[in-house]
């Protein structure tokens, strides 16, 4: 066990060592970092055997390769970052501070003149880091890695990477603000039926729809037959719309056919938050979606809200590791798989209100992470004093 005097914090440390982490804050990350790894690893391993058993009937009756169902199961792993990190930070701050308080070590620390709130900077800040991790593996990694996984698996059953194309899609490109509307899609992946077009007004006072009732494409264009071209002022004047026999329409800068028709249909983990968000706005923009636009919402909202629970949950784990510490790790344990639960429980609960509806879906999805945040900082403040 440390002493005080090993963990005290020196009060005047040379200006040129303010940089260098304290010995007491590099022996409370030594503690965390055994049980984080511990816990994340086994978090991961779960996620990977889960997803196994639940495609086992169609990869074994496939007589897929073991490279492809590895592939498959590999790339599915970054889709459980936004649950694996929060509980991995919650199980090693309750075990570590456990541990802390069960030794006294909390105790001398804080009788040495060291605030509870000093003692608890270095686990919040990881906190922090954690959070900022898990964001960018799901918004940047996940879809991608999904993506990939989902082409693996239609490689593995159908023996195609290629995605199935689906009608009835936006598609919003970025660099123009225009939004793709496509009703039906010909077998051939070429001739498009009833086309729209929006188009906001960047470059004139007028906000423009085209609409055809057939398009083809053809390099990185669509050529639409007989589009009629409205144009609306933002008084709501407009005119009685204009048609031209052919027109040709950009497809998005840097994307060809598969990856505008593709990207336009895949799910929502395979888009990240500029994605998501350019569909949810093109859906409300053209009055669509009902209650898979909710589900969107709540997709996107949990983008944040999921990740950032792993900063909650280190500041509802330590005032209750300092409190319930000393009956042991064995309560640690168990602390972190009954609140980990709550909080599923919470979640499931509260998105099924978001996107039914019932409630605004931000926030729902924000609510869990409010009441533990608030509890957490309650018990925190209890703790301190």
């Amino acid at each position: 066990m440390a002493t005080a005097s090993e963990l005290r914090v020196a009060p005047f440390a040379p200006s040129e060592s303010r940089l260098r982490i304290s010995i007491m804050d590099a022996y409370i990350v030594k503690e965390l970092t055994g049980p984080f790894l511990f816990s994340l690893g086994a978090v991961l391993l779960f996620w990977f055997v889960n997803i196994f058993f639940l495609a086992a009937d169609y990869i074994i009756n496939a007589h897929a390769s073991i490279f492809l169902v590895l592939r498959f199961l590999l790339f599915r792993i970054p889709q459980s970052t936004p649950w694996a990190f929060p509980f991995a930070s919650l199980f090693a701050t309750l075990l570590a501070f456990s541990r802390l308080a069960a030794d006294n070590e909390l105790v001398a620390m804080r009788t040495s003149g060291i605030p509870f709130l000093r003692i608890c900077l270095m686990p919040l800040v990881l906190g922090l880091a954690m959070f900022g991790l898990s964001y960018y593996i799901n918004d940047t990694v996940t879809p991608k890695a999904v993506e990939l996984s989902t082409r693996t698996f239609y490689q593995i059953i159908y023996h195609t990477s290629e995605l199935p194309v689906l009608p009835e899609f936006f598609r919003k490109d970025d660099s123009t603000g225009r939004v793709f509307y496509v009703g039906e899609i010909a077998p051939n992946h070429k001739t498009l039926n009833h086309v729209m077009i929006f188009e906001p007004a960047i470059s004139s006072p007028f906000r423009q729809v085209t609409n055809a009732e057939a398009a083809d494409i053809e390099g990185q264009a669509l050529h639409l037959h007989q589009a009629r071209v409205t144009r609306f002022k933002a008084t709501g004047e407009f005119n009685g719309g204009t048609v031209v026999k052919d027109l040709i329409v950009g497809l998005p800068i840097g994307e060809n056919v598969d990856q505008f028709l593709n990207t336009a249909n895949a799910d929502a983990y395979t888009m990240n938050s500029k994605q998501l968000s350019a569909q949810i706005k093109a859906m409300q923009a053209t009055g669509t979606g009902g209650q898979s636009l909710d589900t969107l919402k709540i997709t996107l909202a949990q983008k944040l809200a999921l990740p950032f629970s792993s900063f909650v949950a280190v500041l509802i784990g330590l005032p209750l590791a300092t409190v319930f510490g000393k009956k042991g790790r064995t309560l640690g344990i168990a602390l972190s798989i009954l609140l980990f639960f709550a909080y599923y429980l919470m979640m499931s609960a509260f998105a099924a209100l978001g996107k039914n509806a019932a409630m605004d879906p931000y926030v729902a999805a924000w609510i869990p992470n409010v009441i533990m945040g608030v509890a957490g900082t309650l018990l925190f403040r209890r703790v301190e004093s």
